[in-house]
């Protein structure tokens, strides 16, 4: 796999972040402020974990972070829960068990590539409708949904099926993702009841 150092990879090593992905979720929380002091997150695709630690920053002590992914993370924050899991074995019922009101769910996942745009797309969305699944269910009324899809055909399926669950949808392309890069974030605010 190629590794690209950049601007913002070189800017998060400075910084304590082990990933550049964390300034797309900067750039999102700066523009639209979806979290917040003493809520509780859900962070999806949570490996290595840059959104689990800016995002445990930003609810503070008070707050709290689920942060799940198939690999850890290394030495999370103190108010975070790391569950080393399959997103699709991830049952509602364990989720409560940590907290029984979540506010934001952040899915920042993404599948294994292909280099086949078509596959690895549908990956993306089986991987989207998951964490739509989750939020649907753990969030509470009036919660965030922000999801990470790659681009292609079954994206605007997947945009009417947010619809359905949230008040307002907004596509967002962060200025830190890469150009080439098919990625496009669902902003879901909302959340009906």
């Amino acid at each position: 796999m190629k590794r690209i150092h950049d601007y913002y990879f070189k800017k998060a090593k400075r910084e304590g972040f082990p990933a550049r992905s964390v300034y797309k979720l900067k750039e999102i929380q700066k523009r639209f402020h979806i979290i917040r002091r003493g809520q509780w997150v859900l962070d999806l695709g949570a490996f290595p974990g840059s959104w689990t630690k800016y995002a445990a920053g930003l609810v503070g002590p008070r707050g709290g972070i689920i942060a799940v992914d198939l690999k850890g993370i290394k030495n999370p924050p103190e108010n975070v829960v790391v569950l080393e899991q399959d997103v699709f074995t991830l049952t509602t019922e364990k989720l409560k068990d940590i907290t029984p009101r979540l506010d934001v769910v952040l899915s920042d996942m993404a599948p294994a590539t292909t280099g086949r745009r078509d596959v690895d797309h549908l990956r993306s969305i089986a991987l989207s409708e998951r964490a739509l699944d989750l939020a649907n269910g753990l969030l509470h009324r009036k919660g965030t949904f922000l999801c990470k899809v790659f681009q292609g055909e079954d994206l605007n399926q997947f945009r009417k099926l947010c619809l359905d669950r949230f008040h307002s949808i907004r596509l967002v392309k962060p200025k830190s993702s890469r150009k080439e890069s098919v990625e496009i974030f669902l902003l879901c605010s909302g959340k009906v009841a």
